[in-house]
């Protein structure tokens, strides 16, 4: 089966084809780091513009790429929440508009969902039920996957997601957005111990995490010491925030699986591209004798290969959309169900 992906959640226009929910045709993004690195961040009304000017070139080029033409895609899928709204819309609205000029199904997809299906691209061995920490610019969840389409919050951050912490800590050791690649590239020369960083507990949940408190020592941490005059050890203060996220994200993933009883665990979203992060799961996972999965760099981010390969199951389990189907900025990966009533 032919799955056609689209993917615009926030600032990059993606757009894939996969057959059964695996195997990747073509993989087409189209990203606009460059121009909202000049405003340190992603400006959404940016992000949407950019969008309407690149999705029909995107998908045309995902078309090329896999040697197809529309005619034999048996499927849209679409990214329709959680993200930037102005965004969600222009990937929702061009995959209607397609779906209903060419009569194909349409099927709506949780960016999270997404973001987890990137193993089963990876890892064509990989089956339900497993626990899987979902790290990104926008979101941190611990999510119990019970099947390729149910999914069980356990654990999310409370307040900042650890992709905004990097990028604000990067920004105050002067690093341009996204910080996050510049403070793993820094860390590398640094002393993960350098700065007593604090490590921010959640009263009353075992797996929730906060990440305010991190950035605002960081923060102050920058702004007292250019009051005394002093300088900061970047490379060390880098690779101290590091370890602490990374600390963080595998201590409480490592925490659930015990309580649960998982011994497969899969990592996903662009902060699991990150060095430390990578590593620290890793040597936790293998003290621990449980598997390990995590999807290669270029799947980590965003992208529409995610996206076409989560299109396939939710089009088995009877999920689709229709003319009314909408947007949405924010929705759990719970409420998947509820939200397309």
């Amino acid at each position: 089966m032919y799955i056609l992906g689209i993917e615009s959640s926030c600032d990059e226009t993606a757009a894939s084809v996969a057959v059964d929910g695996r195997d990747i045709r073509s993989n087409v993004v189209s990203s606009q780091i460059e121009e909202h690195k000049l405003y340190g961040g992603v400006v959404p009304e940016i992000a949407s513009r950019r969008h309407c000017e690149n999705v029909l070139g995107v998908v045309r080029q995902a078309l090329r790429d896999a040697d197809v033409t529309l005619e034999q895609i048996d499927a849209i899928a679409v990214t329709y929440a959680p993200g930037l709204i102005g965004a969600l819309l222009v990937g929702v609205s061009f995959a209607k508009g397609l779906a209903m000029a060419t009569g194909k199904p349409l099927v709506p997809v949780h960016h999270i969902s997404g973001h987890i299906a990137a193993n089963y691209i990876a890892h064509p061995s990989l089956e339900p039920p497993y626990l899987c920490l979902v790290a990104s610019g926008g979101h941190s969840h611990i999510i119990e996957v019970r099947s390729h389409t149910e999914f069980r919050v356990i654990g999310r951050t409370r307040d900042d997601a650890a992709g905004e912490c990097f990028d604000k800590c990067a920004r105050v050791l002067g690093f341009p957005y996204p910080g996050g690649v510049h403070i793993d590239r820094a860390a590398r020369e640094g002393d993960p111990e350098g700065y007593a960083l604090p490590r921010p507990t959640v009263a009353g949940s075992a797996y929730d995490m906060s990440f305010s408190g991190l950035k605002t020592a960081v923060i102050n941490l920058a702004h007292n010491a250019r009051q005394k005059g002093e300088s900061l050890r970047s490379a060390d203060l880098a690779a101290s925030v590091q370890h602490r996220i990374a600390g963080m994200l595998t201590e409480k993933t490592m925490a659930a699986a015990r309580d649960l009883g998982y011994r497969a665990i899969a990592a996903a979203g662009g902060v699991c591209a990150n060095t430390g992060v990578r590593q620290a799961l890793t040597e936790a996972c293998d003290k621990a004798g449980y598997t390990l999965y995590m999807p290669p760099l270029s799947l980590c981010g965003d992208n529409g290969a995610m996206i076409a390969c989560q299109g396939y199951f939710n089009y088995l389990a009877g999920m689709r959309g229709g003319p009314e189907l909408n947007a949405i900025a924010t929705l759990s990966i719970e409420d998947i169900g509820e939200s397309l009533k």
